[in-house]
């Protein structure tokens, strides 16, 4: 989900950035291991420690990396019940609702997509009492939402993800 309304690539019209190998090995690096030093990535992708720093700071200028966190096994972590709630909203009502979803407790992420429903909702919650509270007290309470349909999670895997090596 973007925060912004037009594209910022340095080419009009396209909102990727121009990445060479040096930058995709660096992002490789870092989405398998964000907390190695730039040091240890410097020396794996075979540059200096300072062009590593140059590069890092770029791709955050650039908005490429948006940030460093912490991936989370969601049940360990006692959110045990995962949900995708799809939403059918009005017309134009997108950026008031995500606004409004973003600060619900337990709402991982939310998309606007296309097809039968406007809006994907993944929630992450302890129990499936939580889950309801989420979906009935919060969800369908925020102006703009007309219906919602819940599809609980049973089990996931992570995918492999974009090959960043070329």
């Amino acid at each position: 989900m973007s925060d912004v309304d037009s594209p910022t690539g340095p080419v009009p019209g396209r909102t990727a950035v121009p990445l060479d190998d040096t930058d995709r090995q660096i992002l490789t690096r870092l989405l398998k291991d964000a907390r190695q030093s730039v040091r240890a990535l410097a020396e794996q992708v075979h540059i200096s420690r300072a062009n590593a720093y140059t590069r890092i700071g770029r791709l955050l200028a650039e908005g490429v990396i948006t940030g460093f966190t912490a991936q989370l096994n969601p049940k360990r972590a006692g959110l045990g019940t995962s949900a995708y709630i799809t939403l059918s909203t009005e017309q134009a009502a997108w950026r008031d609702i995500s606004r409004e979803l973003r600060d619900i407790p337990y709402v991982e992420h939310v998309s606007l997509v296309t097809g039968d429903f406007d809006v994907l909702v993944l929630v992450r919650a302890p129990d499936n009492e939580a889950l309801r509270s989420v979906v009935l007290e919060r969800i369908h309470c925020v102006a703009g939402v007309r219906s919602t349909r819940t599809w609980l999670v049973f089990d996931e895997v992570r995918g492999r993800g974009a090959d960043w090596t070329g």
